[in-house]
C-alpha cells in the first residue's frame, strides 16, 4: 500500500510539474516573439523619449557653438597670417 501511495504521490508531482514548466515557457515563448519585442521596446523609447530628444537637442546646440567657436578661432587666425 505505501509503494501504491508514493507511485502516486510521485506521478501527481511528476505531472504538475511538467504542466507548470510547460505553461512558463509558453509564457516566456511568447513573451520573447519578435512581435512583442518590437512592442516593448517602442514603449521604452516613448516613455524615455522626452529625455532622449532633450539630451540629443542639447548636445546638438553645444556642437554647433563649439563648431562657431572653432570656425572664428580659424578665420582669425588667417587674417592675421
Amino acid at each position: 500500500m505505501r509503494r501504491l501511495f508514493w507511485l502516486a504521490a510521485g506521478l501527481g508531482a511528476g505531472i504538475s510539474g511538467t504542466l507548470l514548466l510547460s505553461r512558463w515557457l509558453q509564457r516566456q515563448a511568447e513573451r520573447f516573439a519578435p512581435p512583442n519585442l518590437a512592442r516593448q521596446a517602442g514603449q521604452a523609447l516613448t516613455s524615455a523619449g522626452g529625455d532622449v530628444s532633450s539630451r540629443v537637442t542639447t548636445f546638438v546646440e553645444a556642437f554647433r557653438q563649439g563648431m562657431a567657436d572653432r570656425e572664428a578661432e580659424l578665420r582669425s587666425s588667417d587674417s592675421r597670417g
